[in-house]
């Protein structure tokens, strides 16, 4: 396996600096994800991450931000109907995309 190159420090920087990013952030350990996700949040000054623990990555998600934290949670009837994680990030991200177009306007 070869190491890839970063490239949200360049599409944060020169490619698209007024867009909206997302970032993910999958870990195994609880302890230091979020950590993680605020670091990358610090280094690259893009908008939101997508954090998440590895084992429980298909129910329960946090999206950080630099001043919030929304957690995100699938309940066990929401499973049993065959509902997705990823149904409830899209809202919330498409929120979040529809308030900074108005705020950079």
């Amino acid at each position: 396996m070869k190491m890839v190159p970063k490239m949200l420090s360049p599409l944060v920087k020169d490619w698209a600096p007024k867009a909206f990013i997302i970032s993910f952030k999958l870990e195994t350990d609880p302890s230091i994800v979020i950590d993680r996700a605020r670091n990358a949040l610090e280094i690259y000054r893009h908008q939101v991450v997508v954090a998440n623990i590895l084992e429980s990555r298909r129910s329960f998600v946090v999206i950080i931000t630099k001043d919030s934290e929304t957690k995100l949670l699938l309940s066990e009837e929401e499973v049993e109907k065959g509902i997705e994680i990823e149904e409830k990030i899209v809202d919330d991200l498409q929120s979040r995309h529809t308030a900074f177009i108005h705020d950079k306007n």
